[in-house]
């Protein structure tokens, strides 16, 4: 079953159209992304680049060469949207500005699946050596929406004081949504949803005064005067 997937798949990623690296590109990215690291070889990825192994090789030494130059390429097309900055810029409170960072989060990083799955391969697969790359192509994200909610944070409507944390947290939501959704999926297990569920969880009803945040990392309490 899994051979006749990976032909199929080998027929759709190669168009027969570009340079042989940009086809290597292409079919490792459709296989990685759908059987992981492990479950992929060389003659796999060959066969849907239209290409031979020793062809691969010229290229990347090694598989694991290719796979990184595969997540480099994906994690390259993270993009932040700008429309979606504003809304948090403007939004009233501390629960819409998370509510619009997790949107905006989601929005960027589910705009490929393909780099979910390669993020979460990654993590499983191959290890912390990895983790470079990561935090090189998506600081950026992290810094520029903590930097949007620190407002929020400095004026203690997040219960983590830390917007960085928070924004750590939201991008963990995303990622390991697919996998959960795919485990336990059930009626209502949308993606607003869970932001809702995990809203809930910190105590954060719509009609809520309390802070926002991640439960256990609360900023210290103030001492009152005196």
């Amino acid at each position: 079953m899994i051979a006749q997937q990976k032909e199929t798949m080998a027929a759709i990623s190669n168009p027969g159209r570009g340079g042989a690296d940009e086809r290597i590109l292409l079919s490792a990215a459709g296989l990685f992304a759908n059987f992981g690291y492990n479950g992929v070889s060389t003659r796999d990825i060959a066969a849907g680049a239209g290409v031979n192994e020793v062809t691969i090789y010229r290229h990347y030494p090694r598989k694991r060469d290719l796979y990184l130059a595969v997540l480099d390429a994906e994690l390259q097309q993270v993009k932040l949207r700008g429309d979606l900055l504003s809304r948090i810029a403007e939004a009233a409170d501390g629960r819409t500005a998370l509510e619009r960072a997790f949107e905006l989060i989601a929005a960027t990083l589910t705009h490929k699946p393909e780099l979910l799955r390669l993020m979460q391969f990654s993590t499983l697969e191959l290890g912390e050596d990895i983790d470079p790359m990561l935090r090189k192509h998506l600081g950026q994200l992290v810094e520029v929406v903590a930097r949007y909610l620190e407002p929020w944070a400095e004026g203690e409507e997040l219960r983590n004081a830390n917007a960085k944390s928070v924004v750590l947290a939201l991008v963990a939501m995303v990622v390991n949504y697919r996998s959960l959704h795919r485990l336990f999926s059930v009626g209502g297990s949308g993606q607003k949803a869970m932001f809702k569920a995990y809203a809930d969880f910190c105590g954060l009803a719509s009609d809520s005064a309390g802070p926002i945040g991640i439960p256990g990392n609360e900023a210290p309490a103030r001492a009152g005067p005196g």
